[in-house]
C-alpha cells in the first residue's frame, strides 16, 4: 500500500530534505582532488547531527557510513574509505537522513575537476532524465510513466539504465512502497496520486547496465566497468508534477528542462 500524507507530515519530510540538501552543499565543497571520500562522509554526518537529525544510512543492515560515495563504475552503495580523488572522475554521492522520524534522501553526481565530454554527457543526460521523470510524477499518472521517460531519455542517448536497483516510497521508512523502476515494465502500475511521496533515482550507465556487487557486500559496479551516474530527488506527487523536497538552490539538480 502506497501511503499518501498529510501537508504536516510532508512540511515534516520537507525539512529532513533540506537538512540533506545542505549536507550535500557541503559535500560538493569540500569534493576535490586528493580529498579521501571518508573526509566528506565526516564532513556530511556532522551537518545532519548539527541539525539535529541522525545519518539514515549508518547503521542500516550493517553499513558503516553516514553517506554512500561512488566513484566512477561504482554505480551505488560505495563504502567511504581512505581512496584519493582524483581529477577526471565522476564521484556519486548519496545522501540520508531522518528528523523527527521522517526521513529525506537525494543523490547527485559530481565531477572531480574537468571531466572528459562522454563524462559531462552521462552527467547531462542522467539529470535531464531526473527532471523529466519528476514531471511525470504527476497526479493521474501511472507509476511506470516514470521508468518510461527515465529509460527513453537514457537510451536515445545511447546509454542504458540499471535494472537491478530502484527507486522507493519514503516517508516513515528510508524505503516504503512503491519500487520505482527505472524502466518499462510493459504494465501501468498504480495510479498516482496527490500527496504520495517518492524517491525517484535514476542509475545510468555508458556502457551496459548490467552489474555486480563486491566483495565488501555493499558496493555496486558495472561489470564492464564504464562509468555510471546516480541522481536522485525526494517528491512529492502533485497535479503539476513532483514537488521537490530535496531542493538546494545553491547545488541544482533535476531541473533540467528538454
Amino acid at each position: 500500500m502506497i501511503a499518501i500524507r498529510s501537508e504536516r507530515e510532508i512540511a515534516l519530510l520537507r525539512q529532513a530534505n533540506q537538512i540533506v540538501a545542505e549536507a550535500h552543499c557541503a559535500a560538493k565543497e569540500a569534493l576535490a582532488p586528493g580529498v579521501t571520500t571518508r573526509e566528506i562522509d565526516k564532513i556530511v554526518e556532522a551537518v545532519i547531527r548539527a541539525a539535529d537529525a541522525r545519518p539514515a544510512f549508518k547503521g542500516y543492515r550493517g553499513f558503516p557510513a553516514a553517506t554512500c560515495i561512488s566513484v566512477e563504475d561504482e554505480v551505488v552503495h560505495g563504502i567511504p574509505g581512505d581512496r584519493k580523488l582524483c581529477a577526471g572522475q565522476i564521484v556519486s554521492i548519496d545522501i540520508g537522513a531522518c528528523y523527527k522520524g521522517y526521513y529525506g534522501d537525494a543523490a547527485t553526481t559530481h565531477c572531480c575537476g574537468a571531466v572528459d565530454a562522454e563524462r559531462q554527457h552521462l552527467l547531462d543526460v542522467t539529470d535531464l532524465a531526473l527532471s523529466r521523470a519528476i514531471r511525470a510524477a504527476r497526479t493521474g499518472n501511472c507509476l511506470n510513466d516514470i521508468g518510461v521517460v527515465i529509460e527513453k531519455t537514457s537510451r536515445d542517448a545511447g546509454f542504458d539504465v540499471v535494472r537491478d536497483f530502484v527507486g522507493h516510497g519514503i516517508g516513515l521508512e528510508m524505503h516504503e512502497e512503491p519500487q520505482i523502476l527505472n524502466y518499462d515494465n510493459g504494465s501501468p502500475g498504480p495510479r498516482l496520486k496527490t500527496g504520495m511521496v517518492l524517491a525517484i533515482e535514476p542509475m545510468v550507465t555508458v556502457g551496459s547496465g548490467t552489474v555486480r556487487v563486491l566483495k565488501d557486500g555493499w558496493t555496486v559496479v558495472t561489470r564492464d566497468g564504464k562509468p555510471s551516474a546516480h541522481f536522485e530527488h525526494s517528491v512529492v506527487v502533485r497535479e503539476e508534477g513532483g514537488e521537490i523536497l530535496s531542493w538546494a538552490d545553491t547545488l541544482r539538480w533535476g531541473d533540467r528542462s528538454d
